[in-house]
Order: structure tokens, then C-alpha cells, then sequence
């Protein structure tokens, strides 16, 4: 490509960022890292976040009919009788049945309010009818941009400026590319007959809300900070431009994709399953158990930002080229990043009353008392298996292995709230304890495991297969 810029978001701050190339051919003006890239499809989720403030306000709801807020559709003439209207959910998700349209979508950018509403008129042709598949839609992100500015009463890209961007202090992104500097745009290109071949500068218009945006690594850099701050959820003040959990139905599956199975840079097998939630893909890997990401490509340009909510990590990229491919080198820049050892998963918190039943059910393994243990338990945890039972099993077990610490253990691993384990130092060994608390007030234990740990750490099994 001839010139890219990157970065790397730890924790809401920008850690890192690189430069290389040129942004402009003709000139070699070199790109650093204040240069201004179209994000293209990046841009959806922007409108997404504007959707889901509407809709946080009382504005509307996701599962109210498109056609409510955006007239031109009332006429639409769906595949089949028995077709659902289109609502704002389907939109968001991929799933209102148009059939997918890269790189129809692209050439469109520019039209006007009126085109937009003039194509909405003349019908739109169905691949699936709605709510029944994902299948990817600039059309349909150009419909939501109109239900933005139908809603909002304000241009879709103010509504974005003010509800989004200057809240996130994204001084430098802009829908507009005149409004940019020309000694800070990239240009973009595509190779063509052995050359860099300039591609045009698409202006914005009623289809950029699909993909207009322009902006910087230090701006993008904000705006995915901001999802990671959603990650987990916490106590504390808000802060704009959306409602945490708002900022997390974002970023759960909506619509599932099919799995995929390819090799990486190293030709190991790697599954990849998930799908689209709002504006924004999300998927499981091998890896890394929950993946936020979204790509942009544009004649002239390609980027993509990726995140990790439960690591605090994410990866911005811009390119000049015309569709860009970014996914292998980041999917090698967090691959290098795991392996420092560094990159480490961010502690889930235990209740207090896990805590607490971590010490009582530590207790009974030193030394059983029937008072404690009916105290702790849950209604159906003596049901399941008796406490003379329980009681049988745990005296086996000190005998074998001897009197376990009736120190309080610290947790090896927290799953959420209320389920964890913890191990036990024991005179000949070692016992893992797990348990999980039930659904009533006060929390007690539904479930718990007590078993010898084996003499050397096991390797932990493979999620996926590899070659």
C-alpha cells in the first residue's frame, strides 16, 4: 500500500501508534499519525450508536417497523405473504433480507437525500425475506441514516457531530472531505497496469451513514476506548456519548453468521464463529472467547479497528489502498501481543457472598460440621446429594491426601459473580474446589466439586483443532 497508520488501545489510552508511507504519491508527503483515512464501514457503527441513543431517549424502539419513521418504505413489496415488516432490529443486524451489496454500496456514497429516497420508492429486490438471514446491507445502514435524521430533526452527520464526536472529543473526524486539510488526507489509490493509480475522492451524501467517515488513529482511538470502558460492568457515573450497557448490546451477536474454518499466518486451523451485532461484528476464536471488530473498504481505501472487552486491548488500521486487507497483520499483532505473556485477561470480580461461601465450603473440607453446611447450602444441594454423602466423601479424601489449610484460598478463577474455584494446599497434596450459587436471596450453594488436584498442572485442552 502507499502509506498506512496504526495504533494501540490499552485501557482507554492510546499506547502506541506508527506511521508508514506516503499519503500522497505525487509528492511523497509522508503519512504520520495525525493523518486523516476514510474508515468506510467502520463508519456503521457510529450510526448504530446514534440509533441506540434515539432509542435510549424514548425516541423509538428497535422493533418498531422501519416504514414508521422512513415513509418512502410503505410501499415496499416484500418476497413472500407471510414476510415480517422490516424493523429497525433487522437494519442493525444485517438481517432485513436485502440481498448484500459490496461494491454496490460504494459507487452510492454520493447521492443525494432525494436519489435515496427515489431508490426506497421504486421497491428494493429481496434475497431472503426479513428476520431470516444475515446477509451484509449498505442499503440498509443508508436507511438507518435516514430514520437518524428523520428522529434526530437534525442532518444525519450533525446529529453525529454533536451526539458522538464531540462528545468523544473527536476533534478531527469529519463526514465532509473538503472539510479536512489537504497537507493531512491520504489519498486514496488502487495498483493498476503497474502503477498507483489515484482513485476519486467520493464526496459525502445520503449513503454515508454506511460509510463515510473520515478520521484519525488518535480520534478512532477514543471512540474504541469507549466501548472498552463499557467492559465489565461497573458501578460509577455515565458518561456520553451512550449508556454502557447500551454500549454492550452492541457488542453481542444480534444475528449469527456460519462458522468459518481457515488457516493462519502459521498454517495452523483456526475456527471463527459469531456473527453481527449493532454496527459492529463480534465473534469467537481460538484465541480470544469474544472478539469486537469491524473492516472498511472504499476505492482508495482500507482499515479495520478490532478490540478484546475482556482484555482491555484494541487494534486501529488505515490504509490507502483500495480495499485494504488488514485482517492478517492484525490478527499477527495480537498473536505477538499474547505472546509476551503480557496480554492478560481483566480479573472478574467475586461477589462478597462468593467470597464468603469460598471460606465456609474451605471450612468443611478442613473439618465437616452438619450446622455449617445446612447454613451454606442451597435448597437443592443436599437433595441432589445427601450431606452424609458429602461428609463420606470429603473424610475419603482427607485421608488420602491429609488436613487441607483452612486458610482462605485466593480464587484461580472467577467465571462471574457468582461461580469461582480455588485450590487447597493440603499435608500430601492438593484439593480444587469449585462452586456456584443459586438464584435467591441470600445467595447459597446450588452446586460445589471437591476432588484431588492432579500432582502436575494438566495442559488445558484445545478449543479448537490444529495441525
Amino acid at each position: 500500500m502507499p502509506g498506512a497508520s496504526w495504533g494501540i488501545v490499552i485501557d482507554g489510552d492510546l499506547a502506541h501508534s506508527g506511521a508508514a508511507g506516503v499519503r500522497d504519491v505525487a509528492s511523497k508527503a509522508a503519512v504520520d499519525t495525525t493523518t486523516v483515512f476514510r474508515i468506510a464501514s467502520m463508519t456503521k457503527s457510529f450510526t448504530a450508536i446514534a440509533i441506540l441513543k434515539l432509542r435510549d431517549e424514548g425516541m423509538l424502539s428497535l422493533d418498531d417497523p422501519v416504514e414508521r419513521y422512513v415513509p418512502e418504505l410503505k410501499g415496499l413489496v416484500y418476497p413472500t405473504a407471510d414476510s415480517p415488516r422490516i424493523t429497525i432490529r433487522h437494519l442493525l443486524s444485517h438481517a432485513e433480507g436485502f440481498p448484500e451489496d459490496n461494491p454496490w454500496g460504494d459507487r452510492h456514497l454520493a447521492d443525494s437525500d432525494a436519489q435515496l429516497s427515489d431508490m426506497m420508492r421504486r421497491g428494493i429486490p429481496f434475497s431472503n425475506a426479513p428476520g431470516l438471514a444475515y446477509e451484509y446491507s449498505n442499503f440498509g445502514f443508508a436507511i438507518l441514516g435516514r430514520v437518524v435524521a428523520n428522529v434526530s430533526r437534525a442532518p444525519y452527520d450533525q446529529y453525529i457531530r454533536s451526539a458522538i464526536l464531540l462528545p468523544l472529543g473527536m476533534s478531527s473526524t469529519t463526514f465532509e472531505p473538503r472539510d479536512v486539510p489537504r497537507d493531512a488526507l491520504a489519498l486514496g489509490y488502487r495498483w493498476e497496469d503497474d502503477a498507483w493509480t489515484a482513485e476519486p475522492i467520493l464526496a459525502h451524501g445520503s449513503f454515508g451513514s454506511m460509510g463515510g467517515m473520515l478520521t484519525t488513529v488518535p480520534d478512532l482511538a477514543k471512540y474504541v476506548a469507549a466501548f472498552l470502558a463499557a467492559w465489565p460492568p461497573h458501578d460509577g457515573p455515565e458518561t456520553p456519548p451512550l449508556r454502557r450497557a447500551s454500549l454492550r448490546e452492541m457488542q453481542q451477536v444480534w444475528r449469527p453468521a456460519p462458522g468459518a474454518v481457515a488457516r493462519d499466518s502459521t498454517g495452523r486451523l483456526q475456527m471463527n464463529v459469531g456473527g453481527y451485532g449493532f454496527g459492529l461484528r463480534v465473534s469467537q476464536t481460538c484465541a480470544f472467547r469474544h472478539v469486537v471488530a469491524h473492516s472498511g473498504g472504499l476505492p482508495g481505501y482500507g482499515s479495520q479497528m478490532r478490540w478484546l472487552p475482556e482484555y482491555g486491548v484494541g487494534i486501529i488500521a488505515f490504509g490507502n489502498l483500495r480495499y485494504t486487507g488488514w485482517g492478517r497483520p492484525v490478527d499477527e499483532a495480537l498473536e505477538a501481543l499474547a505472546n509476551t505473556g503480557a496480554l492478560q485477561p481483566r480479573v472478574v470480580q467475586p461477589s462478597p457472598a462468593l467470597v464468603a461461601a469460598r471460606d465456609a465450603v474451605s471450612r468443611l473440607v478442613t473439618k465437616w460440621d452438619d450446622a455449617a453446611a445446612k447454613s451454606i447450602a442451597a435448597d437443592n444441594l443436599f437433595l441432589d446429594e445427601s450431606a452424609e454423602r458429602r461428609r463420606a466423601a470429603l473424610d475419603r479424601l482427607r485421608a488420602k491426601i491429609g488436613t487441607c489449610s483452612p486458610s482462605p484460598s485466593p480464587f484461580d478463577s472467577v467465571e462471574n459473580a457468582l461461580r469461582g474455584g480455588w485450590s487447597m494446599a493440603c499435608e500430601r497434596g492438593r484439593v480444587q474446589v469449585s462452586i456456584t450459587l443459586a438464584p435467591a436471596m441470600p445467595p447459597k450453594v446450588q452446586y460445589w466439586s471437591v476432588a484431588e488436584a492432579p500432582a502436575e498442572p494438566a495442559a488445558p485442552a484445545a478449543s479448537c483443532p490444529r495441525q
